[in-house]
C-alpha cells in the first residue's frame, strides 16, 4: 500500500508538464536536475540552525542587550494557588467574570484578588524584552546573510532581468551548485522556524504566521521537485528585502532609541508595501500565471504552485493592512507608538489604586472626594479655607 500511494504521489503528471516524464529529468555527468530526495537534507541542517541560532543568542545577542540598555522589566509574581494554576493550564487564561466569582468563592478571596492573580500569571508568561531582542538580532543576521546570498547567487542570472528566462527551456533547467545551497539555506530556515515556534516570542498574528511558513515551506519544496527553481529564488529574495528593515525596526524599539526606530518603520513599510504588493505580483504572480503559459500547456503543478503565491499574496494584503493602519496613526500622532502585532503586558491597575489608598490612610496624601467639599472638619474646629498655613506649618486664625 505504501508503495502505491508512493507511485501515485510521484505521477509525472502532478509534477511536470504534459509531455515530459522523470525519465527526461534523469541526471548524467553533465546535467543535474532537482532530485527530492535533495529536500531531505534540509532537516539536519535545520536542527544545525537551531543549535547556531541557540549558541548565539546566548553568546552575542543576550550579552549586547545588556551593553545596549535593554533591561527586563520586574514583573510581580502570583502567589501560589493550586487551585487557579489548575484552572489557568487546563480550561482559560483569561476567565470570564462569572467564572471568576466561582473560582473566588472556592479559594475564599475577593474576586479582585482573583482576577489580579490571573492578571500577574498571564504577565509572567509574557516574553522578556530581552527575549525579544535576542529573537530579533538572529532573524535580522540571517535575513541579511540570506538576501545578500541571494543578491550574488542571482545578479549575473538573465531572468533576474528578463522574467521570461524563468520558463526558458523548462524543466529541463539545469540545476546550479550555487542555487542548490540557496535553496537549502531558505528551506532550512524556515523549517528551524516551525521547530521553534512553541518557544518563540508569540504575536497576535500567530495563526497567520503558521499559514506563512507552512505555505512557505511547501512552495519551496514543489518548487524544488517541479524545477521551479528560477521563480522560486525571486520570491526568496523579495521577501527577505523587508524582513531586513522588520528586524532592526524591532532591536531599536526594544533599545527605546524612538527616532530610529521610527525612521527604519517609515523605511521598512515603504520597501514592504512596493515589494509586496508591486514588485511581488508582477515579477512573481503575473509571470507565473501568463508567461509560463507560452511554454506549456496548464497542469496541476500550474496551478498548484499558483495556489501557494496566492496565499503568500493574500497574508501579504493583511500584513500591509496592518503597516498602513501603523503609518496612518504614525502621521497623525508622530511616533511609533507599538508593534500591532504585539501582545501587549497588562498593567495591574488595581494593585495600583490599592497602594493609592494604602497612602492616603497612611497621611501621606488626601481623598479627592473629600478635599473638594472646602472642609476638614478636626474637632469641631473651623474649616480649613478660613486658616492661613505659615512656613513652619503653624495655622494662624484670620
Amino acid at each position: 500500500m505504501a508503495r502505491a500511494l508512493y507511485e501515485w504521489l510521484w505521477q509525472h503528471e502532478f509534477w511536470l508538464p504534459p509531455g515530459i516524464t522523470w525519465e527526461d529529468m534523469k541526471e548524467s555527468e553533465d546535467v543535474r536536475y532537482p532530485q527530492p530526495r535533495d529536500l531531505l537534507l534540509s532537516i539536519p541542517f535545520a536542527l544545525i540552525l537551531v543549535v547556531i541560532r541557540y549558541a548565539f543568542e546566548r553568546a552575542i545577542a543576550l550579552p549586547l542587550s545588556s551593553k545596549l540598555g535593554v533591561r527586563d522589566k520586574q514583573r510581580p509574581k502570583a502567589q501560589p494557588n493550586p487551585m487557579l494554576e489548575t484552572f489557568y493550564s487546563t480550561r482559560c487564561k483569561n476567565p470570564e467574570e462569572g467564572e471568576l466569582i466561582t473560582l473566588a468563592k472556592q479559594c475564599d478571596l475577593p474576586v479582585r484578588k482573583v482576577e489580579r492573580w490571573f492578571r500577574r500569571r498571564r504577565n509572567t508568561d509574557r516574553p522578556s524584552l530581552s527575549k525579544k531582542f535576542c529573537e530579533a538580532c538572529w532573524r535580522f543576521t540571517f535575513y541579511i546573510i540570506s538576501f545578500f546570498t541571494g543578491l550574488a547567487v542571482l545578479y549575473d542570472k538573465p531572468w533576474l532581468w528578463d522574467h521570461r528566462e524563468c520558463w526558458t527551456g523548462y524543466p529541463q533547467q539545469p540545476l546550479q551548485p550555487s542555487l542548490f545551497w540557496y535553496y537549502l539555506l531558505e528551506l532550512s530556515f524556515y523549517w528551524s522556524l516551525v521547530l521553534t515556534l512553541p518557544f518563540d516570542v508569540k504575536r497576535k498574528d500567530f495563526k497567520e504566521q503558521i499559514v506563512h511558513h507552512a505555505a512557505t515551506i511547501f512552495l519551496i519544496s514543489f518548487s524544488y521537485c517541479a524545477n521551479y527553481i528560477r521563480i522560486g529564488t525571486l520570491v526568496m529574495v523579495i521577501h527577505d528585502a523587508a524582513d531586513c528593515f522588520l528586524e532592526p525596526t524591532k532591536i531599536f524599539n526594544y533599545m527605546k532609541w524612538k527616532k530610529t526606530c521610527d525612521s527604519l518603520f517609515m523605511i521598512f513599510s515603504a520597501v514592504f508595501l512596493i515589494s509586496r504588493l508591486v514588485i511581488f505580483p508582477y515579477t512573481v504572480l503575473y509571470n507565473t500565471y501568463y508567461y509560463s503559459m507560452e511554454i506549456f500547456q496548464p497542469f496541476f503543478g500550474y496551478y498548484f504552485v499558483n495556489a501557494l503565491l496566492i496565499i503568500l499574496q493574500l497574508l501579504h494584503v493583511f500584513w500591509s493592512c496592518l503597516i498602513i493602519h501603523m503609518v496612518y496613526k504614525f502621521i497623525l500622532q508622530g511616533t511609533m507608538e507599538k508593534d500591532m502585532r504585539s501582545d501587549t503586558e497588562e498593567s495591574d491597575k488595581d494593585e495600583e489604586r490599592e497602594s493609592i489608598k494604602e497612602k492616603e490612610k497612611n497621611g501621606i496624601t488626601y481623598f479627592s472626594s473629600i478635599t473638594s467639599n472646602n472642609y476638614i472638619q478636626r474637632n469641631g474646629s473651623e474649616p480649613l479655607n478660613n486658616r492661613t498655613h505659615l512656613t513652619n506649618g503653624h495655622v494662624k486664625e484670620r
